[in-house]
């Protein structure tokens, strides 16, 4: 999933309204499972109750523009997870399923982890796994970093230029100069929404604070992917949190969110644009030579 065009050029105001309403009015609505739309009104009513202005949302018992906005943007969230997003998250024997067929299908060299888990739930890591045959089949023989135990930099004229602050799951074609880095989360087996998952939203956040000031300020374009699964995890327990991951998508934090079976739909389009960019890239770098 890629952002709405109608929203990735929102100023930084806008995204605060979001979060401060989003928090106040909260993120789902109880007892139906769905996620909230605010309306004109109950924003207004919410800047009221926490003491903030309220004539940039409503005037004269009508939206502002930004009112309007607003209300667009939690309409499209709404809708993207509750129609989009759910029903490709998998939990555990779905995603094992697939990864078996996958497996079966593409025959993979790549490196596929194993999971943290003991006794019967013990074995692969089936999300990891699956994105990492995916890049595999569709990365034109190109050697990728499934795996990157160093931190990510990017240099000019062979000395570090930037350094992130935090290792990520994998970089195309490697964590030195990539065309694109990859965060993977997966959490079949958890039964709570803890902070480590939490976490984990936030981390990637960070991430897209620092890539954003590398493309702001050097004019370079490393293209930032997060990957996440588990039905149970996301969408019964965190449901406000994928929220946030959409807003992070649409404030420009991360290029792309894949959802679950999402990957089958975009991953091998994705990769096969990096590897135009890295054909790209070698060439200019051999003619400045």
């Amino acid at each position: 999933m890629r952002a709405d065009p109608r929203f990735v050029r929102q100023p930084k105001a806008f995204w605060a309204n979001v979060r401060t309403l989003s928090q106040d009015l909260g993120y789902t609505a109880r007892g139906t499972g769905q996620v909230r739309i605010h309306s004109p009104p109950e924003m207004a009513a919410s800047m009221g109750r926490l003491g903030l202005n309220t004539h940039h949302l409503v005037k004269g018992g009508r939206p502002t523009r930004l009112g309007a906005d607003l209300e667009a943007y939690f309409r499209y969230r709404a809708d993207v997870l509750n129609n989009f997003v759910e029903p490709r998250l998998m939990d555990a024997p779905e995603a094992k399923r697939l990864f078996a067929k996958m497996h079966a299908r593409l025959s993979p060299c790549c490196y596929i982890p194993t999971n943290k888990q003991k006794h019967e739930k013990a074995g692969p890591a089936l999300f990891t796994g699956l994105v990492n045959m995916l890049i595999e089949a569709n990365s034109a023989g190109i050697a990728v970093d499934y795996d990157p135990r160093k931190l990510t930099t990017v240099t000019r004229n062979g000395a570090p230029l930037r350094t992130l602050a935090r290792r990520v799951d994998g970089a195309f074609p490697s964590a030195v100069n990539p065309i694109a880095i990859w965060e993977i989360k997966e959490y079949y087996y958890t039964t709570t929404f803890g902070s480590r998952v939490a976490d984990g939203v936030y981390e990637t956040l960070l991430d897209g604070v620092e890539l954003e000031e590398l493309r702001e300020h050097e004019g370079i374009d490393v293209q930032h992917v997060l990957m996440v699964d588990s039905h149970y995890t996301w969408w019964e327990c965190g449901r406000s949190y994928l929220c946030r991951i959409i807003d992070m998508l649409n404030l420009g934090a991360v290029d792309e969110v894949l959802f679950g079976k999402e990957i089958l739909e975009r991953l091998p389009t994705i990769v096969k644009k990096w590897v135009a960019a890295h054909k790209t890239k070698r060439r200019a770098a051999r003619q400045a030579r």
